[in-house]
């Protein structure tokens, strides 16, 4: 049993460090983390524009000063326009490829650390493909869904959920849709603007800096196969497990019996005759009659004539063991060798059978001699 154990130990190492990689991996795979800054290095390149309603008639201003590691950028709001307007865009897509459309529905949120001077609150715009109405050439034709977010003159963390977007009102009556249409999908989203809105402060240069700019998401597949296999690996570590622990237990039993081979108690067997005369009769008679639920060291003196310290004495000198000792260890092996034979047999009949009144009191002992009860060993030696 020694080696199983040490197989067993070893396989199990091994599992649980395979099992803490495969974990690590699919874990690292369901949480998606990716950095836009920089948009060239980002796994989502994008390239950057600009804009104000200077570029339509207008008069507000808008200055980039950095997208490098963060983005920065100056605007200045002025009145005039119909719709005033000054936004910076990520366009996705890259300086070879150009524009193009990325999917972001396994991303939940985009987060960044933000920073205004002075006070501000800005609009963020995600620009999706709506299939009904979309025009790939007209930005207005693209439905996107918008939020607002506050900034300080102190850096602050902000976390936009994109799965909470709401569709600007002015676009669904564009459009003929109802109010209640706010339902958008982010597989094909083309860009992101983060730019002024009705409480941008107007007259004033208004500096903007965005730094670890983040998509979030979740890709639960990872951990439908991660469950998955660690359910099979594991399951079919505990199978195996059984199965070669009933193995190495038949082989353990085997190698007693083998080793107790001359103490066995077969029907059949016939005590080999000894010089000593009271020596044959003990050893001969105890091999028949153990079955003998009433046996015992009285009666052995009684059938026998001879005193109980010679008894003893004998079996201690020839085997090693005390009269009881050896009773239990000759009804023990009988007791193995039908387990492993006798199919149609129960645990109950079979200690009856070797000369046991107690069936609890049988269990003890052989558990005690073979290390399992005696249900196990029968399951153990019927299954191999």
């Amino acid at each position: 049993m020694l080696n199983f154990y040490k197989t067993a130990t070893l396989v199990f190492s091994s599992l649980l460090v395979i099992s803490g990689l495969v974990a690590f991996v699919c874990i690292d795979r369901t949480f998606l983390h990716v950095r836009m800054l920089p948009g060239a290095k980002s796994a989502l390149p994008w390239l950057m524009a600009a804009g104000a309603d200077k570029d339509v008639g207008g008069h507000s201003l808008i200055k980039v000063n950095d997208t490098t590691f963060g983005l920065d950028f100056d605007i200045h709001m002025i009145e005039g326009a119909q719709h005033p307007y000054a936004n910076f865009a990520m366009v996705f897509g890259s300086e070879k490829g150009g524009e193009t459309f990325v999917d972001l529905s396994r991303y939940q949120s985009l987060s960044f650390s933000v920073k205004c001077s002075p006070d501000n609150v800005l609009a963020l715009l995600v620009f999706t493909v709506d299939d009904a109405v979309t025009q790939l050439d007209d930005d207005l034709t693209y439905r996107s869904p918008m939020t607002f977010f506050s900034c300080q003159q102190q850096w602050s963390e902000v976390t936009i959920d994109l799965t909470r977007l709401e569709t600007p009102s002015w676009w669904l009556e564009m459009f003929g849709f109802e109010l209640s249409n706010q339902a958008y999908n982010l597989r094909q989203v083309s860009k992101i603007t983060i730019g002024n809105s009705a409480q941008t402060p107007y007259g004033v240069d208004a500096k903007i800096q965005l730094e670890e700019l983040t998509l979030n998401g979740r890709e639960w597949r990872y951990m439908y196969v991660l469950g998955g296999l660690m359910t099979m690996v594991w399951c079919g570590f505990v199978f195996w497990l059984f199965r070669a622990h009933g193995r190495a237990l038949v082989a353990d039993i085997k190698t007693k019996l083998q080793k107790d081979r001359p103490l066995i108690a077969y029907q059949q067997l016939s005590v080999e005759p000894k010089r000593d005369r009271d020596k044959s009769s003990i050893l001969r008679y105890m091999a028949t009659e153990y079955p003998n639920a009433e046996l015992n060291l009285e009666l052995v003196v009684s059938e026998l004539g001879v005193s109980r310290s010679k008894i003893n004495d004998i079996l201690r000198e020839e085997l090693g063991y005390t009269f009881s000792a050896y009773l239990n260890k000759l009804r023990l092996t009988e007791a193995a060798r039908l387990l492993a034979e006798k199919e149609e047999a129960n645990v109950a009949e079979i200690a009856y059978s070797v000369g046991y009144k107690n069936v609890s009191y049988f269990n003890k002992l052989f558990k005690e001699e073979y290390g399992c009860t005696p249900k196990t060993f029968k399951s153990a030696s019927l299954s191999r």
